[in-house]
Order: C-alpha cells, then sequence, then structure tokens
C-alpha cells in the first residue's frame, strides 16, 4: 500500500492520471508502487503519501481518480471482473460506496464537485457517449471550507 515506505511523489514508479483537490493540497493519481494497480493520495503541504485504508484491493484495475475540495471524497473508475462502475471512497469513515452498477454500459471519466455532492461521469449505455449526472442529496456531509455552513434548498438563489 502507498504510504508506508514511499515519500517523494516523483519517483521510478509509473504514476499516472493526476488529479488536484480543490484546494490544491492533495494530488490523486494511479500508481504501481505496491506491484499493483492502486489510487494514491499525495499531500504536497506535508510531501508525504496518505495511507487510504480498504480502499485499495488486489485484482481490480482502478483509473481516473477526482477528489472533493479538501480531498475528502475520492471519486475513480474501477474495474473487477471487466465490469466498470464508478465508487467514491470517503477518508473520513474509511469507506467505499459503488455509485454505478452495470446498467450503465461502459463508463469512464469520472469526476466529483468540490462538495462531494454531485459525480458526473460519461456512459455509453445507448451506443454513444453520454454525460450522466449523479446527485448524491441533500444530507450527505459535505466537504466545505472551514466555517462554511450549507446552503438550504429554500434559500438557493435562481441563476
Amino acid at each position: 500500500m502507498v504510504g508506508g515506505g514511499y515519500s517523494s511523489l516523483n519517483s521510478r514508479y509509473t504514476d499516472t492520471q493526476p488529479a488536484l483537490s480543490g484546494n490544491g493540497r492533495y494530488v490523486a493519481l494511479i500508481s504501481n508502487r505496491s506491484g499493483h494497480q492502486e489510487v494514491a493520495l499525495y499531500d504536497i503541504q506535508r510531501n508525504k503519501f496518505v495511507v487510504l485504508p480498504q480502499l485499495n484491493r488486489r485484482r481490480r484495475l482502478l483509473e481516473s481518480p477526482s477528489l472533493s475540495r479538501s480531498a475528502r471524497y475520492i471519486v475513480y473508475l474501477a474495474s473487477d471482473r471487466g465490469r466498470p462502475r464508478v465508487e467514491l471512497y470517503d477518508r473520513r469513515t474509511k469507506r467505499y460506496q459503488v455509485l454505478t452498477s452495470g446498467g450503465h454500459g461502459s463508463i469512464r471519466n469520472p469526476s466529483i464537485s468540490l462538495d462531494g455532492r454531485y459525480v458526473a461521469f460519461e456512459s455509453g449505455r445507448k451506443g454513444q457517449w453520454d454525460i450522466q449526472v449523479i446527485d448524491r442529496g441533500n444530507q450527505i456531509d459535505l466537504d466545505l471550507p472551514p466555517g462554511v455552513r450549507p446552503v438550504q434548498p429554500s434559500q438557493e438563489q435562481p441563476q
């Protein structure tokens, strides 16, 4: 697992698909530092990798990480036995959640909104690439800057 003995971001290992958090502190990437493909998270301020318990499991292909504002939420594409799906990892609870099932056909390029509420991805379900958006709901714990309170639906301003 990345985080134990590796402290340098640039190395002889294959690190690809970087994604920067909204606050600019973290970068997520796909790495083979542990001998298999995994999502790694690097803390730029502390110059070290962050341990992500329960996220990386063997025999899965992981790609296209995306981060919320403070990297509390990490969205990525996971392929297990050839079936791609969008998953979300919550660093606070140390749990992952499957956001899509087999009904989306081919999927690629997931991304998460800065507050962690919305996840968008490309879906090839209809024989062409369409954009799908998942609203995780207004009951989730949003990834907001310290001191900022969530806007209640009745307070939202029309655009």
